[in-house]
């Protein structure tokens, strides 16, 4: 069906018919452009060949060289000046002076003194020499035309011919002529050649000192980032710290500072070097510049690091390559090596390479060990990597807790005795109670016979600071976390901290942003050996290290968060640290979750089989006075050998162990203590029972 359509509006231009003519518009061209001048073409095509990066990179390459032929000149001559005349020496009492080294200075007078003695010496000689030389001459011809002589006359024996006589004494006189000809003829063109080879001489000298402008020199030499260290570099960059003292004695010094620094040595990724500085300028100056330092240097800060060694007034620096901290160190020998073992008491667990790209090496005997700082920082795994290492020692025991609880340990299952994993109040009450147990197993080997031997146990507990900032208290209100005297977790570190290493019981902690609160003051200082991965303030760096470490030049809070994970700065006695330094900066191997699982299997099978206990069944806690009065049964008295047997006997696991001290304290808190009867120690039935009796009396009370 259709539509018809109604237009209201009538148009304007109505559409023509067939019959109406053709009209045609005529579009004219437009006119043409005007030609650019010759001399606006000639100016864009000089531009052009003035700007092109040939003409540029020719420019440049001329000027470079030209520089390097002038000013390797300037230097020959500096050189030949000071090894002429005493201005060597002089400049140096300069420096000395202006640095206050009066030694130094005293020292650089004396080689003066001896150096004008000698020129002297030899001018004097120069007044004889003349004489002497045309003596020494005189004789030496003579003496030379005798030999040709003589030999000749040997000649002429053995010839027969009387002309035989002067044959050698010509001969030789052909041969200087010889010479002289030969000379004659190399003499025009060496006077040609020679001030080219002259030239080219000094431009080589000027080409290795880079003796040219900047713009002019190439990329790889240019000044800008990961420019090489140089002198004058480090002292320009000392003089510009802002420090007037230090930038004054440079400025006096006529060596312009050169005198403040020792030999620039390579030292792994990078160079050091040791600065002595001027009186009035103290080396914390320097270590509070660090950054403006770094910049100087054209490097990051964290490519810079600035320690004080033993001589008085001296800084260390160290300066990494350009971008070199920031490229990984390779895999743990740990995962290469498949034959690798442990020894606890010897070896040394290898944990990363220092700055200088040396191994480091970490000594885990007899120290209690304490590692911490911000978050996914890598401090599990730095943790994991030493726990790695001393289990493939079989007699090596572990007691864990990881009260994160995302599995980063459960490798450790089937390998340490106890392990513990999650991050609520009740694990942290485990965590705590295993400790405690360790406690026990600390006093039960202190009062073994002087000489035992323990095997160590390892007391390992990952982010601690939830047990000391865990709210819970137990049956007797006694507060599981905190840092006070009646804390369960505290005390036990404590203890162990204080008594542990004499027998092989050993604490390690990992814990994160520390604070007063989540990391007490006694118990981070009961460490031997303390590392920190990156931190946020200083307060916190000496939370972590300590005092003495931070003073010393260590930085952890200086350590890029995220960028410089596996980073730790060390300080122990365990690791091997430059002399004069109070920690050492390590970038640790990483070990993953597969490779970690790799390393325990081989560490279980070394092992002859250890059952894993996954928490501390507190409902089969053993009541030690319970179990003597039942083993002591209806005797009114039990020798107190034959206690210890029974108790054995019951309960291998509680009492096997147990020595007479052990029953001695039991009693005497119950005051219930074993008395001598006919020559032997004995246990009384009646004073147990009594002691019994008195205790559930007293429980009844504090219940009503």
């Amino acid at each position: 069906m259709s539509e018809n359509v109604i237009h209201f509006h009538k148009p304007t231009d109505p559409p023509p018919s067939d019959t109406s003519p053709t009209v045609l518009t005529v579009v004219p061209d437009a006119p043409p452009s005007r030609p650019v001048p010759l001399w606006v073409r000639s100016g864009r095509a000089v531009k052009t060949a003035v700007t092109h990066e040939t003409t540029r990179a020719t420019v440049r390459a001329a000027a470079r060289h030209a520089s390097y032929t002038f000013n390797g000149g300037r230097i020959v001559a500096r050189r030949t000046w000071d090894g002429r005349t005493c201005a060597r020496y002089e400049r140096m009492i300069r420096a000395a002076e202006a640095a206050g080294n009066l030694e130094a200075a005293e020292e650089w007078e004396e080689r003066l003194q001896r150096f004008r003695a000698a020129r002297h010496h030899r001018r004097m000689d120069l007044l004889h020499s003349p004489v002497e030389a045309a003596r020494g001459m005189a004789v030496g011809a003579g003496m030379s035309v005798g030999v040709l002589v003589a030999l000749g006359v040997a000649l002429a024996l053995h010839t027969g011919n009387v002309g035989d006589v002067i044959t050698p004494l010509s001969a030789t006189i052909e041969f200087i002529a010889l010479l002289i000809r030969i000379v004659q003829i190399v003499w025009g063109p060496a006077l040609t050649v020679g001030p080219f080879l002259a030239l080219l001489a000094l431009w080589s000298v000027g080409r290795k000192q880079h003796a040219a402008p900047q713009w002019a020199l190439p990329a790889n030499a240019r000044s800008g980032e990961g420019e090489p260290i140089t002198p004058s570099i480090v002292v320009k960059a000392l003089r510009d710290l802002g420090i007037p003292a230090l930038r004054k004695a440079i400025t006096d010094m006529g060596d312009a500072g050169a005198s403040m620094l020792g030999p620039i040595t390579l030292a792994g990724c990078g160079v050091e070097v040791d600065v002595t500085l001027p009186s009035g300028v103290s080396t914390n100056e320097v270590q509070g510049k660090r950054r403006k330092l770094a910049e100087n240097l054209t490097r990051h800060e964290h490519e810079v690091f600035i320690t004080i060694p033993t001589a008085a007034r001296t800084v260390r620096l160290w300066i990494a390559d350009s971008g070199a901290l920031d490229e990984p160190i390779g895999p743990s020998p740990l995962v290469t090596d498949d034959t690798m073992t442990a020894d606890y008491t010897k070896g040394r667990a290898p944990w990363g390479q220092d700055l200088r790209g040396d191994a480091a090496a970490l000594s885990l005997y007899q120290r209690h060990l304490l590692i911490t700082g911000l978050s996914n920082q890598g401090k599990t795994v730095a943790l994991r990597s030493l726990a790695l290492w001393l289990s493939l020692d079989r007699s090596v025991q572990f007691l864990m807790g990881d009260l994160k609880g995302v599995g980063d340990w459960a490798m450790f299952d089937g390998l340490a005795t106890t392990l513990i994993q999650g991050p609520t109040d009740e694990h942290v009450i485990q965590v705590t109670e295993m400790v405690e147990s360790a406690v026990d197993e600390m006093n039960r080997r202190i009062q073994a016979p002087p000489g035992t031997v323990f095997p160590p146990l390892i007391v390992l507990v990952d982010e601690a600071q939830v047990a000391f900032m865990c709210p819970a208290k137990d049956d007797d209100k006694r507060p599981y976390g905190g840092s006070k005297s009646n804390s369960r977790y505290f005390m036990a570190v404590r203890k162990i901290h204080n008594q542990g290493r004499a027998v092989n019981v050993l604490m390690w902690q990992g814990t994160q942003d520390p604070t007063n609160e989540n990391l007490p003051k006694l118990v981070r200082e009961g460490a031997h050996t303390r590392a920190s991965l990156a931190l946020g303030t200083e307060s916190q760096a000496r939370m972590a290290l300590g005092d003495k470490a931070v003073d010393g030049g260590a930085a952890p809070n200086l350590l890029r968060p995220g960028l410089d994970r596996g980073t730790l700065v060390v300080a122990s006695d365990g690791i091997t640290i430059p002399a004069g330094q109070s920690s050492i900066t390590v970038r640790t191997h990483y070990i993953d979750d597969a490779a970690a699982t790799a390393i325990t299997n081989r560490a279980k099978a070394l092992r002859d089989g250890v059952t894993t206990l996954h928490a501390i069944d507190r409902s089969e806690e053993r009541d030690p006075l319970a179990d003597i009065a039942a083993v002591i049964g209806d005797a009114p008295r039990v020798r107190t050998k034959d206690v210890l047997a029974r108790l054995a006997t019951r309960n291998a696991g509680a009492y096997g162990g147990w020595s007479f001290i052990d029953l001695k304290r039991v009693l005497d808190d119950a005051d219930a203590s074993p008395y001598k009867s006919d020559g032997v120690m004995v246990v009384a039935r009646d004073r147990v029972a009594r002691a019994l009796a008195n205790r559930d009396t007293e429980s009844s009370a504090s219940a009503d």
